[in-house]
């Protein structure tokens, strides 16, 4: 449990990492994988013999999963642009629903009782905290629904990227697997900055540092150790953990920027973790 503790306390710095930068959206996306691409690549270059494994059709949902994974990161990163570190942590965490939803279409995975439920508690959460900006609660951020929708909008990429690459990951070994799907996602990151015009490499010595803390913090020390823990604690355990996540950062954001969340965020956010504990929960049965 004290790997999870730390993943959780790394991961919930990520939103305020990328609030520090002020870099585009976009491009803290693309380097955040780039470099978390290049902490994986020595130990998928030692298990290299493992994408001999990898069939044709298995190619096409790795490269599926990647581009969801970079439809992940760009909107979330997005989001926290538009609206509140504690709002944008606690929708994306949403993910798990859009999991077991997807489950159940594409997978014909059943949905328990419990998991229909936590799925309808966390929507209602949701309605309730983006409620602030129709009822004139307070709110932060320049334009609240736009990031609240864009969190929701990374939650569902993430999900997606889960599933896309459930069948491959049971045939390749983790840090094969991690390094394809991130080395694509980097790949349709850069295609799309790219295309958008924005600049790649005019940024000061600062810039670098946090795109390498967001890849070694949240990254390597966050979603690495998590995958690690799987091994000794149980999935629901390290699920419902990761709901510290919205909670640290917006403890994070509070100490750094003075950032009080609002009181719809509050309720709406705590309906919201509620929710997803019991979806979560509910996958373990």
């Amino acid at each position: 449990m004290v790997g999870v503790a730390v993943a959780v306390v790394a991961v919930s710095t990520s939103a305020v990492l990328v609030d520090l930068s002020s870099a585009p959206s976009l491009v803290k996306a693309c380097y955040r994988v780039l470099f978390m691409t290049a902490l994986v690549a020595p130990f998928a270059v030692r298990e290299r013999e493992q994408f001999a494994k990898v069939a044709g059709s298995d190619w096409a949902l790795v490269t599926l999963s990647g581009a969801l994974l970079a439809l992940h990161f760009a909107s979330w990163f997005a989001s926290i642009d538009y609206t509140s570190i504690a709002a944008s942590a606690t929708l994306v965490q949403t993910q798990p629903a859009f999991v077991a939803v997807g489950a159940w279409l594409l997978l014909d995975e059943r949905a328990s009782a419990r998991i229909v439920g936590g799925i309808l508690v966390a929507i209602a959460g949701s309605v309730l905290l983006s409620a602030g900006d129709f009822l004139g609660g307070a709110t932060v951020g320049p334009n609240p629904g736009l990031g609240n929708a864009l969190a929701v909008l990374g939650a569902a990429g993430g999900a997606g990227y889960v599933l896309a690459g459930r069948s491959v990951r049971q045939r390749l070994s983790l840090a094969p697997y991690v390094f394809v799907v991130y080395g694509v996602c980097t790949a349709v990151l850069f295609a799309v900055a790219v295309a958008r015009g924005l600049p790649l490499v005019d940024y000061p010595a600062h810039e670098w540092g946090l795109f390498v803390a967001m890849a070694v913090g949240p990254g390597l020390f966050g979603h690495t150790v998590i995958n690690w823990a799987l091994k000794y604690v149980e999935s629901s355990v390290v699920s419902v953990s990761l709901l510290g996540e919205s909670v640290g950062a917006a403890l994070f954001a509070l100490a750094i920027f003075g950032e009080v969340p609002g009181e719809f965020t509050i309720a709406g956010g705590a309906i919201i973790l509620f929710g997803i504990a019991l979806t979560a929960t509910g996958r373990s049965k």
